[in-house]
């Protein structure tokens, strides 16, 4: 799996393609110039990163995501579960509750996530 931690930065970068692609480079210099104070050469640069990342292509100079941004959080998600926990989700879920009490509507949607996932596996 490809690394897919971002630095506050880059994140930001790439939640403006996101929200605005496709989109030429030309235009994408010109958001970040004017939203993030980077000269054109900052956000060619950062741009190369994220593509070299596999997050994003430039191609013909048009700018579009190669994994869409709730499918890049899916990931950087399992990849945290896989690298903090040994990918066991029970043992972060347990971690995490020790320090977050669940609401009464946060338990019955993880409950139901857990009904659902549990009906999948049934059905294959």
């Amino acid at each position: 799996m490809a690394d897919l931690r971002l630095g506050a930065i880059e994140e930001a970068f790439a939640k403006l393609i996101w929200k605005n692609e496709p989109i030429s480079s030309r235009d994408l210099a010109e958001i970040c110039e004017r939203e993030l104070t980077w000269k054109r050469t900052t956000t060619y640069n950062v741009l190369r990163k994220l593509c070299d990342k596999g997050i994003f292509q430039n191609l013909n100079g048009i700018v579009s995501a190669v994994i869409p941004q709730d499918d890049f959080y899916a990931r950087r998600g399992e990849q945290f579960v896989a690298e903090t926990y040994g990918g066991s989700l029970p043992e972060f879920i347990a971690a995490f509750t020790t320090r977050k009490k669940l609401t009464a509507e946060e338990a019955d949607e993880i409950q139901r996530l857990i009904d659902d996932a549990r009906r999948e596996a049934d059905n294959d």
